[in-house]
């Protein structure tokens, strides 16, 4: 269904309902100082994947929060010249995409490290440790606790770590590294841009997840990947009386809390038919964002690939980077 041309424009100034938290900026510094202080410890281990005389494909294991062990796919051209580097996050819950579908960043010249995000569909360790229930999906892990405690959290801080270990590479031209990611990955994608701003030179990202979640409940589309919110409400606060304290914590992990941080160049593309991560929480990531930025609002497409926009990312990673 067409979305209504008034409904559009009140969207162009929409930037959500929950504000950042006061002291996020420095609640997010105090996070990051407790990710370097992990001592960096990696391998990469030939994957299953026959050899191939372009490519190479990696397994890349390193130690993140807490001892866990995380993992990643590695992709590389076989060159002797620095090449770019692509970091790519995937969807909820899921895992990283197969080797073939990496090829394609491998075949333009890049190198390509895909994290398998923990306790989700890849192989990455979650040690857990959260307050509460987890039985509902990861927003609410560890809600009843600290915000420093939310498994978001703690993925942002695996994510910081993984940042070291690509500085670490061999052959990568750290002038050139890009993040890539849709849903969940748009999600922490920006995240990883306003975290580590002096290492991330542009990011395509695509209808964020992890987004506004106090309009999600308000707008009753807590479901599927947001279903955790609504489960956490009728467990632990059926009157209501925790709310205000729920949607406090994961301002801190809300993405549209990041925007202010963001420095790169970034590329977004919303489906405006989307029911998962519905187009308001979108629009609420892109009007905060207040680096070089352009939207591409596509009418029928919900959540799902996009064609036009995965092609819009040739050009913006390999080319001549235009946000066009």
């Amino acid at each position: 269904m067409p979305m209504p041309t008034e409904m559009r424009t009140a969207l162009e100034s929409y930037r959500g309902c929950t504000p950042v938290p006061a002291d996020f900026d420095d609640f997010w510094a105090a996070r990051m100082a407790e990710a370097d202080a992990v001592p960096l410890s990696f391998e990469l281990v030939p994957s299953d994947v026959p050899a191939y005389p372009t490519c190479e494909f990696l397994d890349l294991w390193y130690t993140g929060m807490g001892g866990a062990r995380i993992h990643a796919k590695y992709l590389r051209p076989r060159t002797k010249d620095p090449v770019p580097l692509v970091l790519q996050f995937h969807g909820y819950p899921g895992s990283s995409r197969s080797w073939l579908e990496q090829c394609s960043f491998v075949g333009m010249g890049m190198a390509l490290v895909a994290l398998d995000c923990p306790g989700q569909g890849g192989p990455s360790q979650d040690l857990g440790g959260f307050m509460g229930t987890t039985v509902a999906g990861h927003i609410v892990a560890g809600l009843d606790g600290d915000p420093s405690g939310l498994y978001y959290t703690r993925l942002h801080q695996h994510i910081r770590v993984l940042c070291r270990v690509v500085r670490e590479l061999s052959g990568i031209d750290l002038s050139r590294v890009f993040v890539n990611g849709a849903s969940q990955g748009g999600g922490l994608g920006l995240a990883t841009c306003a975290l580590n701003p002096d290492l991330v030179s542009r990011a395509a990202i695509l209808y964020p997840f992890l987004s506004d979640f106090r309009l999600v409940w308000e707008l009753g589309l807590d479901v599927v990947a947001y279903d955790g919110i609504g489960h956490f409400s009728r467990w632990f606060s059926a009157s209501g009386e925790r709310q205000e304290e729920a949607f406090s914590k994961l301002a801190y992990v809300d993405t549209k809390s990041f925007a202010h941080l963001v420095r790169c160049p970034v590329l977004f593309g919303t489906g405006l038919d989307d029911r998962v991560v519905p187009p308001p929480t979108q629009f609420a990531v892109y009007n905060n964002l207040t680096c070089p930025k352009a939207h591409h609002a596509y009418p029928g497409f919900a959540h799902e690939e996009i064609q036009e926009f995965d092609d819009l990312i040739i050009d913006f990673f390999c080319g001549e980077g235009r946000l066009s």
